[in-house]
């Protein structure tokens, strides 16, 4: 199959305000996608388009949060307003949650899955109309390595992430007679600041919490500039299924070899 040719295409991407989001946003504006660039995060998003902005390149930032359905529901008409068309949608906008599922509160629950999951679906509901008047479309979804394995005191953020993944692989099946490609992304340990950032349960011991950011941040190596051009060489090279770092691949392996105790193994490399 012919490579995405993403040079004078339109591309949507959430959570573009740095980390993952801004070095896929480069990286496709590298390459000469134009870009509508989203995230609730306005100074951020400006960082973003500055970086981004590359001679012939049209880039419009729009400050949304993906919870919010009214405002998500008026994107798509913003976009076309100035770009006049999409063809590739990123959904990559998410949060970390930290805590066991008896510290979590029912709140802070909803509150991930809310971002991590339903700003996908919503995204891809109101963007799916426009990608099926594209000639040649993709869909890309970031899950995580935690939509490929789940840990111990992830529930919520696991649940979202591998929500995001069945949804992607349906999704591909159902839109297989389409121009619509789907691909699903599952990042292992990038150098974003989503770890930092996490929001932790009420009541957690401070020197619990700083030890658990101590030990995902040694997890965190690859630079997410890195990431970004794997993700946006796979989206060209129409991979279903993208996964980022050898982190990744090995996890990938070992839960196909062991899909039940893999965590005796992969427990021991995380201490």
């Amino acid at each position: 199959m012919s490579r995405l040719d993403i040079a004078g295409r339109v591309a949507v991407v959430t959570g573009a305000a740095g980390g993952i989001g801004r070095a896929i946003a480069r990286s496709l504006a590298s390459r000469g996608c134009h870009l509508a660039i989203v995230d609730v995060d306005e100074r951020g998003l400006a960082e973003t388009e500055r970086l981004a902005s590359t001679a012939g390149v049209t880039i419009t930032g729009h400050v949304l949060d993906v919870t919010d359905a009214t405002a998500l529901a008026a994107l798509p008409a913003a976009v076309i307003a100035t770009h006049g068309r999409t063809d590739i949608l990123v959904n990559n906008a998410g949060v970390a949650l930290g805590g066991t599922f008896e510290q979590v509160s029912a709140d802070d629950f909803e509150w991930v899955v809310n971002v991590n999951f339903w700003g996908v679906v919503r995204m891809t509901r109101a963007f799916l109309p426009l990608l099926h008047t594209s000639d040649d479309a993709r869909l890309v979804n970031l899950s995580s390595l935690f939509g490929l394995v789940a840990p111990p005191g992830q529930a919520a953020y696991c649940a979202s992430k591998f929500a995001v993944r069945g949804f992607s692989e349906s999704l591909r099946k159902e839109l297989v007679s389409t121009r619509i490609g789907v691909t699903v992304v599952h990042p292992g340990g990038v150098a974003t600041g989503i770890a930092k950032n996490a929001r932790r349960p009420v009541g957690t011991n401070a020197v619990d919490v700083e030890r658990e950011e101590q030990r995902f941040e040694r997890l965190l190596r690859m630079p997410p500039e890195k990431a970004g051009e794997i993700i946006v060489s796979g989206v060209e090279r129409r991979r279903d299924r993208i996964l980022v770092g050898s982190d990744a691949k090995v996890a990938a392996l070992i839960e196909r070899l062991m899909p039940v105790s893999y965590w005796k193994l992969l427990g021991r490399s995380a201490q």
